[in-house]
């Protein structure tokens, strides 16, 4: 492998941050297991992850062969990561108060209407486009990649937001009064804004 655990661990961090922003995929696995509980919203979790992995292989296959292409371009994505970064946060900071819409469409009873929900809602998330397209990029330098490096990156991509939200499925059940909370939304905006911050203060330096 040509990545480092260190580039590994700063994406998984990544990752993790992406996931805990509030947005489409937190309204679905919110919706399902609000109205049927874990078993409806674990198809849509996996649905989500598999719909990941799609995004970073387009990410690393078409990006390599453009950075193979133009000298220096990696530094200039490095930066560009970064500042989406910051972007992404202070904006979230900005509107630390905004409420996501409900969606009565995404609690559709069964298995595959939760997996073909989740597929969706991950293919038509703007975060999950920005995050893979532009952001990816700046965590790895992609003229070096091999085929396990690229493994690790899709087994990240996949891992990371499905055990977040089998996560966030298991626990809405219990607490779900408190989860859609306008006070709890704004202290979880401010803390993934302030996160999201300091992620992309640090790739330029790594």
């Amino acid at each position: 492998m040509s990545v480092s655990i260190w580039d590994l661990t700063l994406y998984a961090g990544g990752l993790f941050v992406l996931f805990l922003t509030p947005g489409p995929v937190w309204l679905a696995v919110m919706a399902r297991a609000m109205s049927g509980g874990f078993n409806a919203a674990w198809p849509l979790a996996f649905g989500v992850a598999c719909g990941d992995i799609l995004w970073p292989v387009i990410a690393v296959a078409g990006m390599s062969w453009i950075v193979s292409e133009i000298t220096g371009l990696m530094a200039v994505l490095c930066w560009v990561a970064s500042g989406m970064f910051l972007i992404m946060g202070l904006m979230l900071l900005r509107h630390a108060d905004a409420r996501i819409e409900a969606n009565s469409a995404l609690t559709r009873p069964g298995i595959w209407a939760g997996f073909v929900a989740g597929i969706a809602v991950i293919l038509g998330n703007p975060k999950a486009i920005l995050f893979y397209m532009g952001v990816l990029p700046g965590f790895f330098d992609l003229t070096a990649v091999n085929w396990l490096d690229i493994l690790a990156i899709v087994a990240l991509s996949f891992l990371v937001p499905l055990i977040g939200n089998l996560c966030m499925a298991g626990l809405v059940h219990r607490v779900r009064w408190r989860v859609t909370s306008p006070a709890t939304l704004r202290r979880i905006n401010i803390v993934s804004g302030c996160l999201l911050i300091v992620v992309g203060c640090l790739i330029p330096f790594v």
